[in-house]
């Protein structure tokens, strides 16, 4: 019996003290995360197309360089760095402040990225520059500032010239030209059909004049409203609510947030809100924003809801910064397009968003989910009389609370501005541009399979565009 206690004995020991470890040692909890979530990740191998500084970082000299305001706000937001940069002539030059430009500004953060050197980038960044186009590349990064350039047309050109495709008189048709010949004609783009090469068109307006050259390539947008003009013509005599998207589809692009342009409101320094709901901007839209104006008059004798006109200048930032900031909900309804930077300022500010805009896309669904910290509501609901107030007047303070936390969490993710001079430094690891390298990334597996097929094609076949999907 002696023999048989103490191999007993040690088991008993053995998993008393198992028993014990497993309660004393501290565990890490279910929510903390990998510092560098994306250190042991493959990285995205990007290869930046060889196009002069003139269309990147050459346009902001020149925006810098203008003495006239921009016509459309008869005003200039960047009059007092305007004679201090124009002095010191910064390679890496600031993006505007003009927030009709700088509500667009991922090409700048993107690109700043790419730009930083190796020395002084994070082992949690996404992306990764490779230098040569013999080295092995996942995708090519096209560095024009495309809606830069069609703004400063929107604002400093003849006026109606925007849509002319007149070299001498419209700058943005030209560079618009200009970019596509000298991408078109490299290699890269003729071993793949530019299809492994990325466009970042925030704009609607952006590459107006050529998106059928550039359809193949992976577009980063911020919704698919800028096309639908483009595609209703495209769309065989089928009703307009049959859209059918031939040149741009959530499969080979990547929905981007708009910049936000009011500042962050951290949980540790939100207030009591004393307003119901919150709108500031214009009254009278195009397209799917017609609703805005219907909205509108159901809402703005509403005794707690602020719901006012306005344009984002100083004096407007100011008025948005203590609307958001003291209402519990902010309206998002669809403007020419279905979304814009409005939804980013709300959640920078923590006011719930309230979304009314039937076809809207989101940047990084799949990663976020919208609904742990915003209200999506019907068109057909919103423009029911007293219905909307109703509806948010109903939801309790612990459930608005809720919503607020969740939105708290996921602030960080909407961030571009990394902080460093110019965009040249390690991008935060859980920021906008980190998040959008990523979905690029998850993009490369059916770019690949997409060029192998091309291939295989016999001369003289042609197949049609397939991309009706969503």
């Amino acid at each position: 019996m002696a023999s048989l206690r103490s191999p007993i004995s040690l088991l008993l020991l053995f998993s008393l003290l198992s028993f014990l470890l497993f309660f004393l040692i501290p565990k890490p909890s279910l929510r903390t995360q990998n510092p560098n979530p994306n250190s042991s990740l493959p990285k995205l191998r990007v290869l930046v197309a060889d196009i002069p500084r003139s269309f990147n970082y050459g346009l902001l000299d020149l925006y810098w360089s203008l003495s006239t305001p921009d016509s459309r706000i008869n005003s200039d937001p960047d009059a007092d760095l305007r004679p201090r940069i124009k002095s010191d002539r910064p390679f890496y030059p600031p993006y505007p402040s003009n927030p009709l430009i700088q509500q667009y500004s991922a090409e700048y953060w993107l690109l700043g990225d790419l730009e930083t050197p190796a020395a002084k980038r994070s082992d949690s960044s996404v992306a990764e520059r490779v230098r040569g186009a013999e080295d092995v590349y996942d995708v090519v990064f096209v560095p024009f500032f495309a809606t830069l350039s069609a703004e400063m047309e929107l604002g400093w050109g003849k006026k109606g010239g925007f849509l002319k495709k007149d070299e001498g008189q419209n700058g943005d048709f030209r560079r618009q030209r200009e970019v596509l010949h000298r991408v078109m004609g490299s290699d890269a783009w003729k071993r793949s059909g530019g299809r492994d090469h990325v466009f970042v068109l925030t704009d609607p307006v952006a590459m107006w004049h050529v998106r059928k050259e550039i359809a193949p390539a992976v577009l980063l947008v911020v919704d698919f409203g800028g096309w639908y003009k483009l595609d209703s013509k495209a769309s065989d005599g089928n009703s307009s609510h049959m859209i059918q998207h031939t040149q741009v589809s959530l499969l080979k692009d990547v929905i981007v947030p708009y910049a936000h342009l009011l500042p962050r409101l951290h949980l540790s320094e939100n207030q009591h809100r004393h307003t119901l709901l919150y709108f500031k901007g214009a009254k009278h839209r195009h397209r799917g924003g017609l609703v805005r104006e219907k909205l509108w008059d159901l809402l703005v004798n509403e005794p707690d809801a602020i719901i006012e006109e306005g344009f984002p200048n100083a004096t407007g930032r100011e008025q948005s910064i203590r609307g958001m900031r003291s209402s519990e909900f902010c309206l998002h309804p669809a403007g020419d397009t279905p979304t814009s930077c409005r939804l980013f300022d709300a959640v920078l500010s923590l006011c719930i968003p309230v979304i009314i805009s039937d076809n809207i896309e989101l940047p990084f669904e799949g990663t976020v989910d919208y609904t742990e910290f915003s209200v999506f509501v019907s068109v057909s609901n919103a423009l029911q009389p007293n219905w909307l107030a109703n509806y948010l007047r109903a939801f309790s303070k612990e459930k608005k609370d809720r919503l607020r936390e969740n939105m708290g969490r996921v602030q960080a993710i909407f961030e571009y501005d990394s902080g460093y001079s110019g965009g040249i430094g390690p991008v935060p690891p859980n920021g906008a541009v980190n998040h959008i390298w990523r979905k690029v990334h998850e993009k490369v597996p059916m770019i690949k399979e997409a060029i192998v097929r091309e291939k295989r094609k016999p001369e003289g076949v042609s197949v049609p565009l397939r991309c009706h999907c969503t």
